[in-house]
């Protein structure tokens, strides 16, 4: 790429405000990473809450080390006090920036926003972004962006529920960096495992139809109880009253696993994925119900790993090929019947996972792809 092609991107997202969410750091990093694969210029920048917080300051670090973000990265505290790049430097990158990817508009600092000419909100949460908006009246941060995109394949295409708050929104599926995500060695849990969290926040009602969260969707999916042969491993952030919850999950056979202890670094995150048999994605029953078209950047990584996702349909299949290492289901005997496909033929399942995953998922196809639709030029 030529000097002239180099764009100069600021990347806003959340990789530390919540320290042990391996994931979540990822789902930030998959841009970060794969843009500046791209050879672009990339500076991360998280706004965070004005509050020593000695453990999120620490996990930034070694995220950043990790990485090789040393110089490219910054929290920014109240009164433009930051860890890693200083404010001076973060508004002579800004000032002189081409892009900005606002995941969920989380930057707001006008002094490191206005004078970016294209200014992307990044929706990460497709359909709940849009009803608290148009239907709560919560500001979601959408002002002050010139463009918005969303993982809801089917947002503006056919989503149940899902208004468009007068908004044109550009849909993407989820980067995976396929450099930091290789196919997956030998299996450690011989299980369908998932990461997740049981509750997020609160559902949302609207015409008579209940858009709920990932417990909802579970909730489902347990009976019949698991066969011996299906087993089942949750990385699920559940909180220890949820005893109602809990017993069920266990009568029907699924175990539970410390999301944190597991999951809560990039590289355990990457670890956990890369040695599952297979994932058991579950989706908020809000994502089902509004037929949206989420498809999760968790999915990505482990088909990116060479291992099979059986995940609960929203309406990706639109755009991502599914029957092979990506397996649709709508109800529990059909996640049953997707397992026992996956279990009938695994290294067909494997070889199929990766494929999807290099010729859909990929940074470099995803990126590009996204770059070209928002216009943004050097």
């Amino acid at each position: 790429m030529s000097g002239a092609d180099r764009l100069r991107i600021v990347v806003s997202g959340m990789v530390a405000g919540v320290p042990g969410q391996g994931g979540a750091t990822w789902a930030v990093l998959q841009y970060v990473l794969g843009l500046r694969e791209l050879g672009h210029e990339v500076m991360l920048i998280e706004p965070v809450e004005d509050q020593e917080d000695p453990r999120r300051d620490r996990y930034f670090q070694e995220v950043v080390a990790a990485f090789g973000l040393e110089g490219r990265a910054a929290l920014v505290r109240g009164e433009e006090r930051t860890t890693g790049v200083s404010y001076a430097e973060l508004l002579r990158f800004a000032r002189s920036a081409d892009l900005l990817v606002n995941i969920a508009g989380m930057l707001r600092d006008e002094k490191l926003t206005e004078a970016v000419p294209v200014r992307a909100y990044l929706d990460l949460d497709p359909a709940f972004t849009q009803l608290w908006q148009e239907l709560d009246g919560i500001d979601m941060r959408l002002g002050g962006h010139t463009h918005f995109v969303t993982v809801g394949l089917r947002i503006g295409r056919g989503a149940k529920l899902v208004p468009d708050c007068g908004r044109s929104w550009i849909t993407t599926l989820p980067p995976v960096v396929l450099t930091h995500w290789p196919p997956g060695g030998p299996v450690r849990h011989h299980a369908f495992t998932t990461v997740a969290n049981w509750r997020g926040y609160g559902s949302i009602e609207y015409n008579g139809i209940r858009l709920g969260q990932k417990a909802h969707s579970v909730r489902e999916l347990l009976e019949p109880p698991a066969h011996p042969r299906r087993r089942v491993l949750l990385a699920l952030a559940i909180h220890p009253d949820e005893r109602r919850d809990l017993d069920a999950l266990a009568a029907a056979g699924w175990e539970l696993a410390d999301p944190e202890r597991v999951a809560g670094t990039p590289e355990h995150y990457r670890g956990f994925v890369a040695g599952s048999l297979a994932e058991l994605g579950v989706a908020k029953s809000g994502y089902v119900a509004s037929w949206c078209g989420w498809f999760s950047d968790r999915s990505a990584c482990y088909l990116a790993s060479a291992r099979p996702v059986v995940a609960q349909d929203t309406g990706f299949g639109a755009v991502l090929p599914t029957g092979s290492g990506l397996l649709a289901f709508k109800d529990a005997h059909g996640a049953a019947a997707a397992m026992d496909a996956v279990l009938s033929n695994p290294t067909a399942h494997r070889r199929a996972a990766r494929q999807i995953a290099e010729e859909h998922l990929a940074s470099d196809v995803v990126l590009s792809r996204l770059l070209d639709q928002l216009g943004a030029t050097a």
